[in-house]
């Protein structure tokens, strides 16, 4: 063959490696979607100890079809408090396993032919993403079409390539001594750098099963790029993990340093392991003479998955027993940040850099919805304080901290608004596109309760630097006023801790009209003691500011409930 041959072959093994990586991602996305909240819920609801929880990540990755889908998810969930560290590392164990099943459908692909089952699996396919009740179903059906279709491209480029009666290949490959563990360890770490760059271990999967069946690659060398893979692939959940919380990261790191802990062990038992797993799918490393060409280009995927499978199997039974010591171990290598202050502008649970499914981000910026408000309650205890200091120096500090809440509270609406959006260029159900005006609507509202809070504490500053003094009377009404402000906060948080089918809006229907009525009693009575002279104009004005605010910022509270429980009006 000429070079202009290499090329082409070359550029159709990249391109059926790209289309291979676009069919899982498609393929999980849909399955993911499918699935929905039930994902979440599973994960919540099966993870009672480290038995259930290795099998529940076992089933969602089995399901998802990705197990870098499933960690990420995990992270997410211990991120957000929904797993404790030792359900997150006894789920991770299980998604190894689960993600061996993607090894068996490779070479599944390499031994069948498949192009009969491609097409019609496309022309399904297009037929069912037209059909809105059903497209998720072709999105699945594209996924899986694609992937089978570059694994027949692979199979056809790796044959065409003919790399088993190519000298200098077959010269290059048997000039590693497959009996050191020196070179087992060099393309372990070929394994783990190509993983992490391509972010793909399926991919690397695929190139190491074309290297492998050609037969110019020993099976030695293939099954240390797979040790590599599974290193290299807890590259996503780390990443994930960076603007995560200790927690989070520490069950990012769990999925290393459990990768990290089997491969150890394996090295050091790798020739007798390798020769048993070998032994028991009918191929021998080191006598296969008996063999044709393609009967060992037919074992050799076979030999790959049963390699992953045994490893992945293996290391969580011995290591399951241990995850109080992983614990310890990823605790001891992760140490908790320095406390920050409270006031700092931060995300808490919105992890930005890599985007997760739709139902997975959405949740995500619901608890972050649901930390902005308890961030704004606090907020307005901090007006409430200050309406009732009179020290200057600490009056002084205690509004400049109230300013800078409410520049946090400008930042989080822009923030969460900001993800939200990157969330909604993803291809979304109807349900989820709700969801996100929703939220889009809440985060809005709670800003406003923000710049209400604002403006009580400037007209409380206000009569600061007049000095102007309210009668007992008028500091008995805006406690009164504040309590019922207070009230309805405390009302919208409530329904955001728990599922909005379990919430009664009457109650903060209620407060809101409590609020109004007392509103206008108050402005009644203003007017008549101005005109009593029980205190000056000015006075009167900044009292009516505040309780006017307060008015406002319920009405706020109202349009945020409404908006939580999909309504218009209350």
């Amino acid at each position: 063959m000429n070079t202009n041959d290499y090329l082409l072959i070359f550029c159709k093994i990249f391109g059926s490696l790209a289309l291979l990586i676009y069919g899982m991602k498609v393929m999980s996305e849909a399955l993911q979607k499918m699935a929905g909240s039930q994902l979440r819920h599973i994960l919540g609801a099966m993870t009672t100890n480290r038995l259930t929880g290795m099998l529940t990540g076992t089933f969602i990755t089995c399901a998802v079809q990705s197990s870098s889908a499933t960690t990420v998810m995990t992270v997410s969930f211990v991120n957000a408090g929904l797993l404790t560290l030792a359900q997150a590392i006894s789920v991770i164990m299980g998604a190894n396993i689960g993600t061996t099943f993607t090894a068996w459908i490779m070479s599944l692909g390499y031994n069948v032919d498949l192009s009969m089952v491609v097409f019609p699996a496309f022309f399904v396919g297009i037929m069912l993403i037209y059909n809105k009740r059903r497209r998720y179903i072709g999105d699945f059906l594209f996924g899986i079409a694609f992937l089978f279709f570059a694994l027949v491209l692979l199979s056809g480029a790796g044959k065409a390539l003919d790399l088993e009666h190519n000298p200098a290949a077959i010269h290059f490959f048997s000039s590693f001594d497959v009996n050191s563990h020196l070179t087992i360890v060099m393309f372990l770490i070929i394994g783990t750098v190509i993983t992490c760059i391509v972010q793909s271990s399926a991919a690397v999967m695929a190139i190491t099963i074309l290297l492998c069946s050609t037969g110019v690659l020993p099976i030695y060398l293939g099954i240390a790029l797979v040790l590599g893979e599974n290193i290299g692939t807890t590259a996503t959940a780390n990443l994930a993990a960076l603007g995560a919380n200790t927690q989070a990261r520490r069950a990012a790191l769990a999925h290393l340093v459990f990768n990290v802990f089997g491969v150890i062990w394996v090295l050091c038992l790798f020739y007798p392991f390798v020769d048993f797993v070998c032994q028991w799918t009918g191929y021998d490393p080191n006598n296969n003479n008996h063999l044709t060409q393609a009967q060992i280009a037919a074992r050799l995927p076979i030999v790959l998955a049963a390699f992953h499978t045994a490893f992945n199997i293996t290391n969580t039974c011995l290591l399951i027993w241990f995850i109080p010591q992983i614990e310890r171990v990823v605790c001891m290598l992760i140490q908790p940040k320095p406390n920050k202050e409270e006031d700092d502008f931060r995300l808490r649970f919105i992890q930005v850099g890599i985007m997760k499914t739709p139902e997975i981000s959405v949740f995500e910026a619901q608890k972050e919805i649901q930390s902005f408000a308890e961030r704004i309650q606090r907020m307005f205890a901090m007006v409430k304080a200050l309406l009732n200091e009179k020290d200057k120096e600490k009056f002084a500090k205690e509004f400049e901290r109230i300013e800078k809440y409410e520049a946090i509270s400008d930042n989080m609406e822009l923030e969460i608004a900001k993800y939200l959006n990157q969330v909604s260029d993803a291809h979304l159900s109807d349900d989820t596109k709700g969801k996100i005006r929703a939220m889009l609507r809440e985060i809005s509202e709670i800003e406003s309760i923000g710049d209400s809070c604002y403006n009580i504490a400037r007209t409380i500053h206000r009569k600061m630097e007049s000095k102007a003094e309210f009668t007992e009377k008028l500091y008995s009404n805006i406690e009164q006023m504040f309590e019922l402000t207070n009230a309805a906060l405390t009302q919208m948080n409530q329904l955001m801790k728990r599922p909005k089918e379990s919430f009664n809006p009457n109650h903060t229907v209620y407060i809101e009209h409590e609020i109004n009525n007392f509103r206008n009693q108050l402005k009644t009575q203003n007017i008549e003691d101005v005109d009593n002279n029980l205190y000056s104009y000015s006075v009167s004005t900044m009292y009516m500011d505040i309780i006017q605010e307060c008015e406002k910022l319920g009405d706020y509270v109202v349009n945020v409930v409404e908006a939580r429980i999909g309504v218009e009006k209350l």
